[in-house]
């Protein structure tokens, strides 16, 4: 199956897999910068998942098959949330810490 990915703008590391548009063109990003085409695929998506998003930024179009190995995810979640829901959020990972966070106490000077 071929999906599309997007980055929220609401959330670092949350992104959107939506399933691909087919297009005649076989230009895989021909109709994604296209706003009133995103929106369309957006219909989906309950309205507040949609608000939690913001603004999506197209990251990359994959090919999710047997053997694809995402970094934070199963292709089989992935693929079953596609076939089922339509889109598939990923969210960020528990305990990220944030680049701009102070050092805890015990840490500093090491």
């Amino acid at each position: 199956m071929q999906c599309d990915i997007f980055k929220a703008s609401t959330r670092d590391e949350l992104y959107l897999y939506l399933p691909a548009v087919a297009n005649e063109s076989d230009s895989q990003t021909s109709d994604l910068t296209d706003e009133q085409a995103l929106e369309q695929r957006l219909q989906p998506l309950p309205e507040p998942v949609r608000n939690v998003l913001g603004r999506l930024q197209f990251i990359m179009h994959l090919d999710l098959t047997k053997t694809t190995k995402l970094a934070r995810v199963s292709h089989t979640a992935v693929l079953k949330a596609l076939q089922t829901q339509g889109y598939f959020l990923q969210f960020p990972p528990e305990g990220l810490i944030s680049p701009t966070a102070v050092a805890p106490e015990g840490l500093r000077g090491a």
